[in-house]
């Protein structure tokens, strides 16, 4: 009897393992179709890995509009963005330094410093 129960559940793990195997040939978006629909059923490990692995094969496409028109057309906004663009590839003006008089001289300054305290 213990004989043929240790070959019904040898049986049933052997399918489990058969059922589990995913064919090479088929893409990530029609199996994750195919488990939707219950076409397949996945082990648990594996639908972790399809829940992480979808976002990376099958991206969202969103768009998102960042300024209103405000009357201008597009073209004109366009043309705005282009030459604002152009103004950040040229150089900065060169600044000349110019030598600041020093409003103290060093020896004064060497003095102790007043403490300021804190008043709780």
């Amino acid at each position: 009897m213990t004989e043929k129960l240790a070959a019904i559940l040898d049986q049933l793990e052997a399918q489990q393992r058969q059922s589990s195997v995913i064919p090479d040939d088929i893409p990530l978006l029609e199996l994750a179709d195919s488990v939707v629909r219950g076409k397949m059923e996945l082990s648990p490990p594996q639908m972790r890995l399809l829940i992480e692995l979808l976002p990376y094969h099958a991206p969202k496409l969103t768009a998102v509009a960042t300024a209103a028109l405000d009357g201008n057309s597009f073209g004109e906004l366009l043309d705005r963005a282009i030459a604002r663009q152009e103004r950040a590839k040229q150089p900065p003006p060169i600044i000349e330094a110019k030598a600041v008089p020093v409003p103290h001289p060093a020896s004064e300054l060497k003095g102790p410093m007043a403490r300021l305290r804190r008043r709780v």
